[in-house]
């Protein structure tokens, strides 16, 4: 029996209807109204603060000033979450070493730092780390938004842990990319029942 394939005209690259190229159309799409940001009170023998590749090759002047100004705020929570007995852990991109996180928010004593590409629980030991300390949800901040706060984002939320990022602790190069990551973490199918979006100094921890 002969299978005959019937091929239109156009391609997936276009609209059927008018034949208009979906780059096209791409050109007049309005992005989304601001995300819903909501204060956040951390249990801190259930909560991890994650700090993800804020080390000299990422966070510089030259390539990526956003993630430069980011570290402040990064790391007046981090000085809080360490005060409130928060397990605190960090990662270093596949090239990154401990010492070339920012002296800012580097690691002290045992604080654990994991090593991988944009997703940190890839080939590490972050999720064991994690559930040997009792942790049921992360809060999440680094660089870059679309690489690992993305990817370690999503994949902590397919592991059923509560995600919760603030918007201004994740940084990129372009603000289209961190809009699209905070759209992306609380719309897509992976991550959207998990993910609460928040604000640096809305986040508070509890006694």
């Amino acid at each position: 029996m002969a299978i005959v394939f019937l091929v239109g005209a156009c391609t997936p690259w276009q609209n059927r209807g008018a034949g208009e190229s979906v780059l096209k159309q791409w050109t007049r799409v309005e992005p989304p109204g601001p995300p819903e940001l909501k204060p956040v009170e951390l249990d801190p023998k259930k909560t991890a603060l994650l700090i993800l590749d804020i080390e000299t090759l990422t966070t510089n002047m030259t390539r990526r000033p956003r993630a430069v100004a980011s570290v402040p705020g990064i790391a007046k929570l981090l000085r809080q979450a360490r005060q409130k007995g928060l397990p605190v852990l960090f990662s270093t991109t596949s090239r990154g070493t401990r010492e070339d996180i920012l002296p800012e928010v580097r690691p002290a004593g045992e604080e654990p730092v994991v090593k991988s590409s944009v997703d940190k629980f890839y080939n590490t030991d972050l999720d064991q780390m994690l559930r040997d300390r009792g942790v049921g949800s992360v809060v999440i901040v680094g660089t870059a938004a679309e690489g690992a706060v993305l990817h370690t984002a999503t994949a902590a939320a397919i592991r059923a842990y509560h995600v919760i990022v603030p918007v201004d602790g994740l940084s990129s190069s372009t603000l289209y990319a961190e809009q699209y990551v905070c759209w992306h973490l609380v719309n897509a199918p992976g991550s959207r029942r998990r993910t609460t979006l928040t604000r640096l100094d809305l986040i508070t921890i509890a006694d």
